[in-house]
Formats: structure tokens, sequence, C-alpha cells
């Protein structure tokens, strides 16, 4: 078999790995299955959702490694309670903001508030020259996204913005935790800067981030990150919802 007929093959098993995984996730997020209830039997539910026993095995692998579900011999299957899913994993991010996206919003704005100023601070005490460098061209990212018809690309360049934020504090779990929310940013920043103005409005804060690391004002650049944190809370609360939000 040639290497491309290889790789199609891979893609459609990671296709319905994927699905298998999404369903399952969905279903849990959902109370479809309540904390401490087991799984169906397994023949009973491959034969539901369509796929194989293997198939089906593979994916409770993959939501037992993100805490939310326990596999042991005799018991069989049960999910875990919320308190132990992995709230950072990307497809729980994903599944959480499809079903509550209220909560998601909130809880990403208090995250927010609890991380980013204090990340701005040690940016401004800690940030070299080329992560000032780096700050610099995802502001100018940002106001060109600005200036494009429809704003296109302007949330992806925003959230580039404060994921280089967190880089710059020089703590690297920060930067970790920027990578691995950018589902939850994804969601909040869109619903934020749908209020006509939204975007003008926050330019300027972004550019007094930038002007206080660079200045080393450790102060002032906090302060900004509070502001448009503050900002954006009031656009979502202002914002006309879409039927996914």
């Amino acid at each position: 078999m040639t290497s491309r007929g290889w790789a199609k093959i891979v893609m459609r098993y990671r296709t319905m790995h994927q699905r298998v995984v999404d369903e399952l996730g969905r279903r849990i997020v959902g109370g479809g299955w309540g904390p401490g209830r087991p799984l169906p039997v397994e023949d009973v539910l491959a034969t539901e959702i369509g796929v194989s026993r293997g198939a089906l095995r593979e994916a409770v692998k993959a939501l037992a490694a993100k805490g939310m579900l326990q596999v042991r011999p005799r018991t069989g299957t049960r999910v875990l309670p919320p308190e132990q899913w992995n709230h950072l994993d990307r497809d729980v991010l994903r599944w959480q903001q499809e079903g509550d996206s209220a909560a998601m919003l909130r809880d990403t704005g208090e995250l927010r508030r609890i991380v980013e100023p204090e990340a701005a601070r040690l940016a401004a005490a800690r940030a070299r020259p080329a992560e000032v460098r780096a700050l610099t061209d995802a502001l100018a990212a940002m106001e060109e996204a600005a200036a494009r018809p429809g704003r296109a690309g302007y949330v992806e360049a925003d959230i580039a913005f404060h994921r280089t934020l967190l880089d710059a504090s020089g703590n690297r779990l920060l930067g970790s935790l920027g990578r691995a929310i950018d589902i939850a940013l994804q969601h909040s920043f869109a619903v934020s800067t749908r209020t006509p103005g939204a975007v003008e409005s926050s330019l300027p804060a972004h550019r007094a981030i930038v002007a206080a690391v660079a200045g080393g004002d450790a102060e002032a650049a906090s302060a900004a990150v509070l502001g448009i944190i503050e900002a954006a809370e009031r656009e979502i609360a202002a914002a006309p919802r879409s039927p996914s939000a």
C-alpha cells in the first residue's frame, strides 16, 4: 500500500475515533449518564452508536484519560463527578461550551481576572527585548485584522496577543495555561467583540499594555489588562446571544 493510502486509513481512524469520543463526551457533559452511573453494556452501546467494540473501547480510554470515566474489572465503566474532570482539556472545554455557554463565559472571565493582571505585572518586570518585540508584533497583527473587511482574523489575533503576554511573564506554567484554554478564549472573545465599536475601543488598552511592559511599569500593565477584562465582561453582558452562545 502506498503512503497516501496509509495516510487515508489513519485519517479515517482518527475521524472515527474523535466522533465516538465526542458522542460519549457530550452525553456525559449533558447529564445523559450521571456521576457514578455505569455506561450501558459494551455491545449495546457500540451498536447504538454504530461502531465496533474496539472503537468504543479506545474512546472510553480517551475519556478515562480526561478524568471523566473510571474503568474497573467486574464493576464496569462508570462516570466520574465533574470535580475529577480535566477542565483544561480542549475537548472537555468544547463540550462544556456547547452545553452551557453562559457558565463557560463566566468561568473564563473569572480565570482571566485571577491570572492575566498578575501575568502582566511579571511581564513588565521580566520581559526581554525579544518578548517585547513579540508583543509589539502581536499588537500589529490585531490592528491589521481590525482594519480588514469584517475584521477577519481579529479574534485569533487577539488570542495570540494574550497568549504572548502570558509567555512574556517568564512563567512557563502561565504560558502553557494560555495555550490550554484557547478554545474558551475563542468563545469569550468572539462574544465580547459582537457589539459595534467593541474592537475599536479595545485597541488603545492593548497598546497601553505593550507600552507598560516595554517601560517596565508593572502597575500600569496590570491595570490595562484588568480594564480589558472588565470591558469584555460588559460587552458579553450586553451582546446579543447567537443560538449557540
